[in-house]
C-alpha cells in the first residue's frame, strides 16, 4: 500500500479556509424565546458572561436586544464594559461580582454582594443603579441572612434594581436543595417591594415556583443542558491538513498510544487543546463527522492537531465536524468527563467566526 501521502484535493490547492466556528443566531433567539415562553409572567433577561459563552457577546447581545431583550448580565465589569457601547442605554448591563475595587462601572448595574460592596458603592457611586444578590445556602456569592438583615432597611431605601440569589442544583429536579433554597429566598425578601430573581436555565425549568419577576437563561441560550429542547447554536469544523496511509501495527500520535489495528487512512486536522478541544477527548470515543459519517479520533489530541481516522470514507473531505448535530456540545462534553459550559467557554480565539 502506498505509505505516505501529502495534501489531498482542496487542501493541496491551497482552497481550503480555515478551521470554523459556525454560530446559529436565529436558534440562540429560538432558545431564548422557547425559556421566556416557559416563565410567562417574568422579564427574560439574557446572560452573556465569558463572552457569551465563548460565542461571541458582542455578536450576540445586539442580536437579542433587537429581539427584546434589555436585561444582560455579565461577571466582570470589563466583560460589561466590551458589549456597552454596542447595546442602546435603555438595556440593563448587570454584573455579577458586584464592586471591585478600582473597578470602572460606568453605564453598567454592579450586583453587591457583600455590605462592604454596598457601602462602597453607595460613597463612590451615589444615586446611580445596583443590585444585590442574597446567599440562599449554595456559600459563594452573596450576602448571608444576618448581613442582610443588619442592613436591609438601607439597602431598601436606597433603591435596588433588583434582588437575586442562585440555585446551586437547579440541573437536578429533585435535589431537596432547590425547595430549601426557594424557601430562603423567599423568607430573605418578603415584602421587599423591589423585583426578585432566582431562576437561571435550570430554575426557569423548575416551574412558576421559581421565576419571580426576572429570569436569567444562560447556557440554555447556546444549545445546552439542562435544557434539552434546545436548538443547537454551534458547529464545529475543522481543516483537514494532511491524510496518509498507516500499516496495520504502527502508531500514531504522541506516546505511541494508539496503534493501527489494520491498515488505515488516517486525517491530521489543525486543532487542538490550545483551541478548546479538551485534551481528555483522547481515547474516550469521540469522533469527528464526515457528514453523516463518525470518523474516530485516533491517538492524544495534541496543541494544534487532532489525527483522525478515516479509513471508512470513499473521499476524505477538507474538513470534519467535531460539534454537530451528530455530536452535539453536551455529548462531546459527556465524552471528555465535563459539562458543556466548560466546551463551549474554552473554544480559542484562533477559530474563523461565522455567524449566520
Amino acid at each position: 500500500m502506498m505509505r505516505r501521502s501529502g495534501l489531498d484535493g482542496a487542501q493541496d490547492r491551497g482552497q481550503a479556509k480555515a478551521m470554523g466556528l459556525i454560530i446559529d443566531i436565529p436558534a440562540i433567539l429560538a432558545n431564548h424565546a422557547a425559556l421566556a415562553a416557559r416563565a410567562p409572567g417574568a422579564r427574560a433577561a439574557a446572560v452573556v458572561k465569558a463572552d457569551a459563552y465563548g460565542l461571541g457577546a458582542t455578536r450576540v447581545a445586539p442580536a437579542l436586544y433587537r429581539a427584546g431583550v434589555r436585561d444582560f448580565f455579565v461577571a466582570l465589569a470589563a466583560e460589561g464594559r466590551a458589549i456597552r457601547p454596542h447595546l442602546p442605554q435603555d438595556a440593563r448591563i448587570s454584573v455579577l461580582s458586584g464592586h471591585m475595587e478600582g473597578a470602572d462601572l460606568t453605564g453598567l448595574t454592579p450586583v453587591l454582594n457583600s455590605p462592604a460592596q454596598f457601602f462602597r458603592d453607595r460613597a463612590m457611586r451615589p444615586g446611580q443603579s445596583f443590585a444585590i444578590q442574597l446567599d440562599t445556602g449554595m456559600n459563594r456569592l452573596g450576602m448571608e441572612a444576618p448581613e442582610w438583615a443588619a442592613i436591609r432597611d438601607e439597602v431598601l431605601a436606597a433603591g435596588p434594581a433588583f434582588i437575586m440569589s442562585h440555585l446551586a442544583c437547579a440541573d437536578e429536579p429533585g435535589h431537596p436543595a432547590n425547595a430549601a433554597q426557594l424557601a430562603v429566598f423567599r423568607a430573605m425578601t418578603e415584602g421587599c417591594g423591589v423585583p426578585r430573581s432566582l431562576a437561571a436555565t435550570g430554575g426557569i425549568l423548575l416551574g412558576p415556583d421559581y421565576h419571580f419577576d426576572i429570569v436569567r437563561p444562560g447556557v440554555g441560550l447556546y444549545g445546552g443542558l439542562p435544557f434539552a429542547e434546545a436548538r443547537g447554536v454551534v458547529t464545529l469544523s475543522l481543516r483537514v491538513i494532511q491524510t496518509r496511509d498507516v500499516a496495520a501495527g504502527e502508531m500514531v500520535g504522541y506516546s505511541a498510544a494508539w496503534h493501527a489495528p489494520r491498515d488505515s487512512r488516517i486525517a491530521t486536522v489543525d486543532a487542538g487543546y490550545a483551541d478548546g478541544i479538551l485534551r481528555s477527548l483522547s481515547g474516550r470515543g469521540a469522533s469527528l463527522y464526515a457528514g453523516d459519517v463518525a470518523c474516530p479520533i485516533v491517538g492524544r489530541v495534541s496543541m494544534d492537531l487532532i489525527t483522525v481516522d478515516v479509513t471508512g470514507l470513499d473521499q476524505v473531505p477538507d474538513r470534519l465536524d467535531l460539534i454537530c448535530a451528530h455530536q452535539p456540545v453536551d455529548r462531546l462534553a459527556e465524552i471528555a468527563g465535563t459539562i458543556g459550559y466548560e466546551v463551549l467557554t474554552s473554544l480559542g480565539s484562533r477559530y474563523d467566526r461565522t455567524y449566520r
